[in-house]
């Protein structure tokens, strides 16, 4: 996995270094020459120097070969520039983009941008989620990202394969809203039974994201 950040302000920042822990392959594109020496000496990093909108800046940052692209500096319409340029010149799976102004959210969506997003937080944990397993993933967000709609996949291993929703032990802010089972849609109760294919639609926050992914993963059962 290959991703390719544009933007050295706070929110780029927290994603190189998100993503680096992580073991990911990122590169960074940024204007300002003094912070790009920061970022780099700061995370021990390449840090390309230059004009995300550039064609011949994105090719030396390897965009051929990135399967995500972020664009997350202070000015919208040069976010939406890059993922577009990311979609139609590179043919990039995925686009993320910083919205400055919330307005603008429905203009980034009808031009075909992946994700817009106005919080930091939701930006890394949607970027998180497409490095993630499959059986996991965050599928949406809400309310500026105070909620967030998550789909766990169900597998013969899953702790909650063969499980009622009852005995599953959830974090507080967390609710099971749905489960979809052979192109069926359940909305479950207590006595509901998750098996393998299913996929669980979970709406969370924020504060248990991290929680319920350890939930989901490695039980959490009553007896």
């Amino acid at each position: 996995m290959a991703a390719i950040i544009i933007g050295g302000g706070k929110i780029g920042y927290y994603l190189l270094k998100t993503l680096l822990e992580r073991k990911v392959e990122a590169v960074m594109i940024e204007r300002d020459s003094t912070v790009c020496e920061k970022i780099a000496n700061d995370l021990d990093v390449t840090v390309i120097c230059g004009d995300g909108t550039d064609i011949r800046v994105l090719s030396d940052a390897g965009i051929a070969k990135a399967e995500i692209v972020a664009a997350v500096t202070g000015k919208d319409e040069e976010n939406l520039v890059i993922c577009e340029i990311a979609k139609t010149n590179f043919s990039v799976s995925k686009t993320f983009a910083r919205v400055n102004n919330p307005k603008n959210i429905a203009m980034f969506k009808a031009l075909g941008i992946d994700r817009s997003i106005c919080s930091t937080e939701v930006i890394a944990n949607l970027i998180e989620s497409e490095l993630d397993r499959d059986d996991y993933h965050v599928v949406s967000t809400f309310e500026r990202g105070a909620l967030i709609l998550v789909e766990a996949y169900i597998t013969d291993k899953s702790p909650w394969n063969n499980k009622a929703v009852r005995n599953l032990v959830l974090p507080d802010e967390c609710v099971i809203t749905s489960i979809f089972r052979d192109e069926k849609i359940i909305f479950p109760r207590g006595d509901s039974e998750i098996h393998s294919g299913d996929k669980v639609l979970l709406i969370t926050n924020q504060s248990v994201l991290a929680s319920l992914r350890k939930h989901v993963r490695h039980g959490g059962i009553r007896s």
